[in-house]
């Protein structure tokens, strides 16, 4: 084997692959990654954790045909280190693989391709999706996937999908978020499946490197996404999911809208001084004002307020303030609401204007201590 390609345009394939190599190093060979010639303009690289698979390519001269097997995260270094210019990979009957830029030379073992897991690469019908909307879903729920691996059907977000509109969920027992978009599509029936954790990461980053929309398929134990030049390929998540529709709030009677940004700060700034394991922060809200506190036992307290739209009866209520940051942190709008019924009752929120796309957020109270 033997090509040249650019720096920047390896490095970029390079990169997307290290979210997908298996870390633990359980099974050594997936903590490669496969480089094989693909006709004469391009390499196809891959990588695998067996439950997660991501194929793409990159544009190359090729002078030989052939693949080798390294490993991925050095292989990652050696190309970052590189000045931009163009980069000549050649493997030699040795196994040996050198990699050359400029001035630079450095010789890695590759390993049998014939070791390298195979897998599925068939792309069925399905229908295609703006990426961009994607992105939006998966970034204003992925924080809610729980970190418990015993819950198994909560690993992962449940996708939905019906001609009109799109919809993924995720919770972990605490907090509930829910995204929609609206859509027009002729193509494909309606489907529902729990896409897992750590192919939701990795679709976040490929969306937030493509322009191109996203043709999503599924079999019966694999969901493919392919975005122009790469596929991503993801074993399902069985089990059944929640219910949500029960844990949304229902009469919620008390809401206040606050200014997104000053309410984030407010929340870092006492949540200082918040127990480290439960990160639990009192709100107390009365006539237009919004008053937040925390203490921890032999460490200190905090107390902060701010104006608040609010006319009505004041609650006092406590939550987890890295929750409350989280949602924060995604939405686009300058204001949110939030919409209380008592200190027991789960509080909901959601932005102060409408985005494109839809979202409500749940989150269970906290006992404090007064």
């Amino acid at each position: 084997m033997e090509f040249s390609a650019s720096r920047s345009a390896l490095l970029r394939e390079i990169n997307l692959l290290q979210g997908v190599v298996e870390k633990k190093n359980t099974i050594p060979i997936l903590t490669n990654v496969l480089l094989e010639t693909s006709g004469e303009s391009e390499v196809r690289l891959v990588a695998t954790d067996l439950d997660l698979t991501l194929h793409t390519k990159c544009a190359a001269d090729i002078a030989r045909q052939g693949s080798a097997v390294l490993q991925a995260k050095k292989l990652f270094d050696v190309v970052r280190s590189f000045p931009d210019s163009e980069i000549r990979v050649s493997k030699g009957p040795d196994d040996w693989v050198t990699v050359v830029c400029g001035s630079s030379r450095f010789r890695m073992i590759s390993l049998a391709k014939e070791h390298f897991p195979s897998s599925v690469h068939s792309v069925g019908d399905g229908f295609s999706v703006d990426g961009k909307v994607l992105h939006g879903l998966i970034e204003r729920t992925v924080m809610a996937i729980t970190q418990e691996e015993s819950r198994y059907a909560l690993g992962g977000a449940l996708f939905s999908a019906s001609a009109k509109q799109l919809e993924m969920v995720a919770t972990d027992g605490h907090r509930l978020a829910l995204a929609e978009a609206a859509i027009e599509r002729d193509e494909g029936g309606d489907c529902k499946v729990i896409i897992p954790r750590k192919a939701l990461t990795t679709l976040l980053q490929l969306s937030s490197v493509s322009e191109d929309p996203v043709r999503f398929s599924k079999d019966e134990n694999h969901l493919f996404f392919e975005f122009g030049h790469r596929l991503l390929i993801s074993r399902t998540l069985s089990g059944q999911f929640p219910n949500y529709d029960l844990v949304m709030p229902k009469g919620n009677d008390k809401a206040v809208s606050l200014a997104r940004e000053a309410l984030a700060q407010s929340i870092r700034r006492v949540s200082l001084m918040a127990d480290e394991r439960s990160h639990g922060i009192r709100l107390e809200l009365s006539d237009g004002t919004l008053s937040l506190s925390s203490q921890t036992q032999d460490v200190g307290e905090a107390n902060e307020s701010i104006q608040a739209d609010y006319k009505g009866d004041p609650v006092h209520i406590g939550f987890n303030a890295a929750y409350l940051l989280d949602f924060l942190n995604v939405v686009q709008s300058d204001t949110v609401v939030i919409e209380l019924k008592d200190d027991q009752s789960p509080a909901l929120l959601k932005p102060g204007v409408s985005e494109s796309v839809g979202f409500r957020y749940v989150v269970m109270p906290m006992r404090l201590p007064r």
